[in-house]
C-alpha cells in the first residue's frame, strides 16, 4: 500500500522560475505516493490522514542532481588547481581503473551510496564506470537506498589508457547489452546509455549505442563542450561536424531519438543551443566543476531565455561537495561574475531561479518531479534551521536562502521518495 500522510510546516516550492510560493503553517497532502496538493486547511477529503507535524520547520521539494561520477566520490576535491584534461589523466583515469575490483567498488559504492541518501538529493542522473561488474553493484546498492536514479555504465573505446578502454565499438556494445539485461528487473535504479564524450569513443561505437537507444528508448547522458581544449580536441576528431553537438546529432544521440542530458554547455554555439532547444535536451548546469577545472561560467540566464530545459549537477569529482544546495549557490555566485566581467546582457540568476533549477528544471527530467503541485512525485524535504539564530525574525523565504548557503545538508532532518520516509 503506498503511502498516505500529511505534513504541517512551512512549505515552499517553485511553480516558474521567478517566484517561490510559500505557505506558512500549511498542508502538504500525500496521497498514494503522489502529492494532492498544499492547502492552508485540511480539505474534507482527507480529513481522516494521520498529521507529520513538523513544526517550525521548513518543508521543501527534493532536489535532482542531473551530473555525478559515482567512482569519483573517493578522489574529490584533490585537483582543482588543474584544467580538464590534465585532471582527467591524474586523477579520474588512475581510479576509476580501480573499478575492475568488484571488492573496491562495493567498498566506494557504499560511501558513495550512503552520503547520498543523507543528503537533500532524491532523484540523480550517474555516471558509474566501463565495469559492467562494478556498475551492477553501484545499481543494487542505489536500488535499494529508496533514492530514485539512472546510472550508465560508461562507454570508451579510444583516447583513455590500456587499463580503462574497452577492446573495441562491438565488445563494448556487447557489454553494454548484457548490462541491460542483467539489470532490467531493478525497481527504483534504471539504466541510461552513457558514451563518457566523444573523445573516447569511435564513430562505430556511438552509432552502436544510437541504434541501441532506438531500440530501447533509454534516455542517454554526456558531456558537451564543457572546455576549450576538450572542444578542439573534438574538431580535430571530428572535422566533418560542424560543432561538438552535431558530433552527438550524427547518430541520434542528442534528443532526437530520446531523453538526453548534456552536461556542461559552458561554450555552446548558436546552432547546439538551438538544436539542444527544438530537441527537449536537457543542460545540466554544473558551477562548481567549471570553476574549479577552469572550463569558464555556463551562460545559463541565455538558455532560460531560449527555453532550453535545465537542471544542476554537482559533477562530483569535478564539483567537491556532493551537496546541491552547494550547487545551487554556485550557480548564483558565477551568474554574477559572467554578467560584470564577460556579458552585462545576461543578468545574474535570483536564488528563485536556481532554487527551481534545483527542483523542478531538473526534476522534470524524471516526469512530474520537483513541485507540490497535484499530480508530482511526493518528494520532499524537512529543514531545520535551529543551528542558525538570528537576533530578528526571518520570513520563510529567507530562512530557506541561510539553509542554502550556511547549512546546506546538514538542515535536513527527513526526506521523504515517492511518500517513502527515508530518515
Amino acid at each position: 500500500m503506498k503511502p498516505n500522510f500529511i505534513l504541517k510546516g512551512h512549505i515552499l516550492f517553485s511553480r516558474t522560475p521567478e517566484t517561490i510560493d510559500v505557505t506558512e503553517n500549511g498542508y502538504l497532502v500525500c496521497a498514494d505516493g503522489v502529492c494532492a496538493g498544499v492547502y492552508a486547511e485540511i480539505p474534507e477529503a482527507y480529513a481522516g490522514l494521520p498529521v507529520h507535524d513538523c513544526g517550525d520547520k521548513l518543508i521543501v521539494p527534493g532536489f535532482t542532481d542531473l551530473h555525478v561520477h559515482a567512482p569519483q566520490y573517493t578522489f574529490r576535491s584533490l585537483g582543482m588547481d588543474m584544467e580538464l584534461l590534465d585532471w582527467l589523466n591524474t586523477y579520474t583515469f588512475p581510479e576509476e581503473a580501480r573499478y575492475a575490483d568488484p571488492a573496491y567498488a562495493a567498498q566506494a559504492y557504499d560511501l558513495f551510496t550512503q552520503e547520498l541518501r543523507r543528503s537533500a538529493t532524491t532523484r540523480a542522473c550517474i555516471f558509474a564506470t566501463l565495469h559492467r561488474e562494478a556498475t551492477e553493484i553501484l545499481m543494487r546498492k542505489l536500488d535499494e537506498s529508496g533514492l530514485r536514479t539512472y546510472v550508465g555504465k560508461v562507454n570508451m573505446d579510444r583516447n583513455s589508457p590500456d587499463d580503462l578502454r574497452e577492446a573495441s565499438a562491438a565488445a563494448s556494445l556487447d557489454d553494454t547489452r548484457r548490462w541491460l539485461d542483467e539489470v532490467g528487473g531493478l525497481t527504483n535504479c534504471k539504466p541510461i546509455l552513457t558514451p563518457r564524450f566523444t573523445p573516447s569513443c569511435t564513430d562505430e561505437l556511438m552509432a552502436g549505442l544510437g541504434d541501441l537507444q532506438q531500440q530501447t528508448g533509454l534516455p542517454v547522458q554526456s558531456h558537451l563542450s564543457e572546455n576549450q581544449g576538450e572542444i578542439d580536441w573534438v574538431r580535430e576528431l571530428c572535422p566533418n561536424t560542424a560543432d561538438y553537438g552535431e558530433a552527438y546529432s550524427q547518430f541520434g544521440l542528442f534528443g532526437e531519438n530520446g531523453p538526453c542530458i548534456m552536461a556542461h554547455c559552458v561554450h555552446c554555439t548558436d546552432h547546439e543551443i538551438d538544436a539542444m532547444r527544438q530537441n527537449g535536451v536537457f543542460v545540466a548546469h554544473c558551477p562548481q566543476s567549471n570553476t574549479n577545472l577552469a572550463s569558464g561560467i555556463a551562460p545559463v540566464r541565455r538558455y532560460l531565455k531560449d527555453g532550453l530545459r535545465i537542471g544542476l549537477g554537482t559533477d562530483v569529482a569535478g564539483g567537491a561537495h556532493l551537496s546541491v544546495f552547494r550547487a545551487l549557490t554556485d550557480a548564483v555566485a558565477v551568474s554574477k561574475l559572467r554578467w560584470r566581467l564577460a556579458d552585462q546582457s545576461l543578468t545574474p540568476l535570483t536564488f528563485a531561479e536556481a532554487f527551481f533549477l534545483a527542483t523542478r528544471g531538473g526534476g522534470a527530467f524524471f516526469g512530474k518531479v520537483g513541485a507540490f503541485e497535484p499530480g508530482y512525485a511526493f518528494d520532499a524535504l524537512v529543514l531545520d534551521d535551529a543551528a542558525l539564530p538570528a537576533p530578528r525574525p526571518m520570513t520563510v523565504r529567507e530562512r530557506l536562502e541561510r539553509i542554502a548557503y550556511q547549512l546546506e545538508d546538514r538542515a535536513v532532518v527527513h526526506k521523504y521518495v515517492e511518500g517513502c520516509q527515508l530518515f
